[in-house]
């Protein structure tokens, strides 16, 4: 198990366009990522600051791939950070398709990335 470089390489890559796009649909949040918020009760004032830790986890992604150990601890923020976001689904009782499709698609697609190109 070698945690300092993604092998392979392209999970973490198209992990990172994930956060990259999903980053810049939150800077105005589109109407599907908007209502989540709402319905989660995720406070208006930090709205942006989700598209920044987007923008962040495509950075520290796709710079992992040449800075050790770097893409396996973003990877492993972003299983943190989906964890946290279903949290906030359950919280708020908010089992619709924000819940089952958006936080826990992504969440098995950030702990397939972590398991695949880490810790197998």
């Amino acid at each position: 198990m070698d945690l300092s470089a993604p092998d392979p390489v392209w999970p973490v890559v198209v992990l990172a366009l994930i956060s990259l796009v999903d980053g810049l649909m939150c800077l105005k949040p589109v109407e599907f990522i908007r209502k989540c918020f709402e319905d989660v009760h995720f406070p208006r004032r930090y709205w942006r600051l989700a598209a920044w830790l987007k923008f962040a986890a495509a950075a520290g992604l796709l710079l992992g791939i040449w800075v050790p150990y770097l893409a396996f601890v973003t990877s492993a923020a972003l299983v943190a950070y989906f964890l946290v976001a279903m949290t906030f689904h359950v919280r708020a009782r908010d089992f619709g398709r924000n819940f089952f499709v958006n936080a826990t698609g992504m969440l098995l697609i950030c702990v397939a990335t972590t398991v695949f190109c880490f810790l197998v």
